[in-house]
């Protein structure tokens, strides 16, 4: 059967005094050393004591002494009580001062286009940050997880959370080879689509994503099909690049293909707009200063 552990209520009272008179082997420095009366320590040892069942001191008018309970209480309790006030000047520095560990869960293909300057000018500006960038096309339960923020496009990120933008709202982009159009007729409506390979994208959820457009005032979706399903824009790109098919992408990560002729853009005036690219994280009073310091530097350099 399990068994759940806790720490009792108080238990850790008392625990300063008893080091600070075992260390001076005296009731009144102790009580200068901590700020407080010799009697608030006598009581404070007398309660401890009575919590442990054993003396810990061996009093006379003239001296004070370990008993050997004391003794033993001390040996574990000294190392024990010096690592907590060690993880609250750790924990203090990190919530006070940018340094650490800090986690961002990212999509593949906003790495090259937008995180890498932006990672590169704030490792110099903080090089007590370590940044571990995790691109994954997997939507990361952040806390969960151990993230401390995420990026994503603004559509997909859940309404509860902070958002800093990165990148300006772009539009989604329909893009297909020289190599694959050669041969097939050019589609000039979105029900053109139909008979021609369409590379599709899985999301975190299972689902294959359709297709969206714009075609007036009235959002449409087109259950498109083709030979391949992948995870993430980067690799539908690729595959498109290749005259696998058309695929439907950021309009950002297809700038370079579509300008050195690698790729052409097909149906714009039917592109539908993403409201952009967000970092986000969970909530304002969580904030630690490493993410504070990466905040900032978001909103003074991002376009």
């Amino acid at each position: 059967m399990k068994q759940n552990f806790t720490v009792r209520l108080g238990a850790l009272d008392g625990v300063e005094a008893f080091l600070s008179v075992a260390q001076h082997r005296s009731f009144r420095k102790a009580a200068a050393e901590l700020g407080v009366t010799p009697s608030a320590i006598s009581q404070a040892v007398r309660a401890l004591e009575a919590r442990v069942g054993a003396a810990l001191f061996m009093r006379t008018t003239r001296s004070v002494g370990l008993t050997e309970a004391g003794k033993r209480f001390l040996s574990r309790a000294k190392p024990a009580f010096e690592e907590l006030v060690a993880a609250s000047e750790v924990a203090r520095e990190l919530g006070q001062r940018p340094t650490g560990l800090l986690r961002l869960s990212v999509p593949p293909a906003v790495v090259p286009i937008l995180l890498e300057p932006l990672i590169a000018s704030f490792c110099q500006a903080y090089p007590e940050i370590e940044v571990e960038i995790i691109a994954s096309g997997q939507l990361a339960d952040l806390p969960a997880e151990g993230f401390d923020a995420g990026i994503r496009l603004g559509e997909i990120i859940a309404a509860d959370m902070i958002t800093v933008r990165l990148a300006p709202p772009f539009p989604l982009v329909v893009v297909g080879s020289p190599d694959y159009l050669r041969g097939r007729t050019k589609p000039e409506r979105i029900d053109d689509l139909r008979g021609h390979a369409c590379l599709r994208l899985r999301r975190s959820n299972g689902s294959i994503a359709p297709w969206r457009f714009v075609e007036g005032n009235r959002a449409v979706e087109a259950i498109v099909s083709g030979p391949l399903i992948a995870h993430d824009y980067p690799t539908l790109l690729g595959a498109a690049i290749r005259g696998v098919g058309f695929a439907q992408v950021p309009g950002p990560i297809a700038e370079g293909p579509i300008a050195d002729g690698r790729l052409q853009a097909l149906l714009n005036p039917f592109a539908v707009t993403s409201p952009g690219v967000f970092l986000y994280y969970p909530g304002r009073r969580q904030v630690l200063a490493k993410l504070r310091a990466f905040i900032d530097h978001v909103k003074r350099h991002a376009k």
